[in-house]
């Protein structure tokens, strides 16, 4: 059986029964509404583009292996974790790179039986005790942070990538102001955020004409689809802006300084 094989099968369809004896020694916060970015994942060298991401919510451990999303029942107490039910996860392929570092991740939580919180890190711990992977807090923070969009809303109930050649970017900073370029103008709003709730004013745009039709197509249908949104979810390098339904109305990719 390969890993990745054994990774899933321990992940997603077996409910490891019973509860570990092994506990950590260090602090053990609650890991219930945390979220955690992967710093270190022992023998293997972090893809950069590949974020893989755990966050603990509603008794649930989900995430990003880099590749695949998954989503998996959990339990902790006192140091001890585990993961008595069954599991779901998506099957899509990518680069070899990827792939390793998903088996290794998948099969590293699977196996975790224990969690300690040092100097803000969060250690899965094997059953010896050994650290088998060890993550980051997740930033959360939206005030300062700056986006490239990736797909859209149509306004036809179908979401679509962007037109080749194509950049909107979205920003926000610390005094409620969101700002970017829809294309071919740029444009300016007000925002409020709650949680996961996120309320854009209407937003004024520039008068410049786009080259063509196809493009002011895509800018129009951006610009409403702002006027949806109705919550956020940020993971990692990844932003999603969601309708009150929970319809996507637009996906990014963070933005880093240079």
């Amino acid at each position: 059986m390969s890993p990745r094989s054994r990774a899933l099968v321990a992940l997603l369809m077996i409910a490891m029964a019973g509860c570990t004896t092994t506990t950590a020694t260090d602090s053990t916060p609650s890991l219930d509404g945390s979220a955690w970015l992967l710093a270190k994942l022992p023998g293997v060298e972090l893809v950069r583009d590949a974020p893989a991401t755990l966050r603990f919510e509603g008794g649930r451990a989900l995430g990003s292996d880099g590749c695949n999303r998954f989503s998996i029942g959990y339990m902790a107490q006192g140091g001890a974790l585990s993961f008595p039910s069954p599991g779901a996860g998506t099957r899509m392929a990518c680069p070899p790179e990827v792939m390793k570092q998903a088996d290794v991740f998948l099969l590293a939580v699977s196996g975790a039986k224990a969690y300690r919180v040092t100097n803000g890190q969060l250690h899965l711990l094997g059953d010896d005790g050994a650290v088998r992977a060890t993550f980051d807090p997740q930033s959360s923070t939206l005030a300062g942070t700056s986006w490239r969009a990736t797909a859209l809303n149509n306004g036809r109930g179908a979401v679509q990538g962007l037109l080749s050649g194509s950049i909107i970017t979205l920003a926000f900073d610390d005094e409620g102001r969101f700002s970017g370029s829809s294309g071919c103008n740029r444009y300016m709003g007000r925002y409020t955020r709650s949680g996961a709730t996120l309320k854009l004013s209407p937003a004024a745009s520039t008068r410049m004409a786009c080259p063509d039709d196809r493009l002011a197509a895509q800018e129009d249908a951006y610009l409403k689809a702002l006027g949806t949104v109705s919550t956020l979810h940020m993971e990692a390098d990844r932003l999603e802006l969601r309708t009150a339904t929970g319809a996507l109305a637009a996906s990014f990719m963070r933005e880093h300084a240079n």
